[in-house]
Order: C-alpha cells, then structure tokens, then sequence
C-alpha cells in the first residue's frame, strides 16, 4: 500500500514526507542527549534505533493516514526537525508533537511547524482535539503549546515518568 504524504508550507518551513536524505540529520538530532530527555524513555538513540524511528514514523502515515513531518528550511531544504501527529497503539489520544535541532531553537520554527500540523488535524482530518504529551519540566515544550492555544487539562503517568496533557480544540487553536 502506498499513500501520498502530503507535503505543507509555511512562511519559512516545509514540512514533508521524512526521507532516506534525511537520516544523517535525523540519526544526530535523535543522538543527542539533550533533545532526547523528555521524548520516549528520555536516552538517546543510537543509528540502529534512529533508523527504526524514523521508520515506524513512515509507517504511521500508512496505518493511521497521518504522522510526523520532516521540517525542512525553504530557503535552503536544510532539515531541523520533525513535527506531526502521532497516535500509536497504547497512545491515550491524537497527539501534537515535535523536536528541532538545537542550532535551529527559538526563532519560532517548532510554533511555525506544529501550527501547520495542528491546522492539518482539525481542516483535513477532522480532528475534535489534539494533545501534547509534555514531560514534567519541560517549560519550554510547556510555553509552545501555550503559544497553539493548548490548555494544561491533567497530568498522567505515562511511559514512566509524570506527563502533562495540554488539549487543543479546533475553536482554541491559534493562526
């Protein structure tokens, strides 16, 4: 089965089906201890689990019709992240999320990117709510989905560690 990823632009970004391209950027960014710490059991990957990821990202679209997004520079098809949505089995809801590259943080690209995917959950898949899964500490993955209109509605124990669940609805979702 094949499906069509399709690909979103922004002002600054584009964000499109994660590649074979991309690996060596994706590989790094998923090895690096820092941008790991609040993603999954917060330790780094090595290229073997990196590949897997990236992997199973892919077959998200196909199983689910959706999923994460490589964000890419336009200017320069630089790749500084991914961001999508994610929903797999043992997931408690449709869920916003994202990583960037360090060099890549606060020029407002990771509130670019997932505002575009938040838009793509509610305008073509009808979503009724989104969430973000955010680790206890992580004030600045916090202040993001504050900045998409995400409101703080529990915190649950998930995969281990306390999590905070900020909800979106189509109605609070900012543009």
């Amino acid at each position: 089965m094949t499906i069509q990823i399709p690909t979103l632009l922004t002002e600054r970004l584009r964000l499109t089906a994660l590649g074979e391209h991309h690996f060596e950027a994706y590989a790094a960014m998923l090895a690096d201890p820092d941008n790991t710490r609040y993603i999954g059991d917060g330790q780094p990957l090595d290229r073997m689990n990196a590949w897997r990821s990236m992997a199973m990202l892919l077959g998200h679209w196909v199983l689910r019709g959706f999923g994460m997004w490589a964000v890419e520079l336009r200017d320069s098809g630089e790749f500084i992240g991914r961001v999508g949505l994610h929903q797999p089995e043992g997931w408690p809801d449709l869920e916003l999320g994202w990583m960037l590259v360090p060099a890549q943080r606060h020029q407002g690209y990771a509130t670019e990117a997932a505002r575009a995917a938040l838009a793509f959950a509610f305008e073509q898949l009808h979503a009724q709510r989104a969430v973000s899964l955010i680790r206890n500490g992580n004030a600045t993955s916090e202040r993001l989905a504050r900045r998409l209109g995400g409101r703080q509605a529990t915190t649950i124990d998930f995969l281990g560690a306390a999590t905070l669940v900020y909800i979106y609805h189509p109605a609070d979702a900012t543009a």
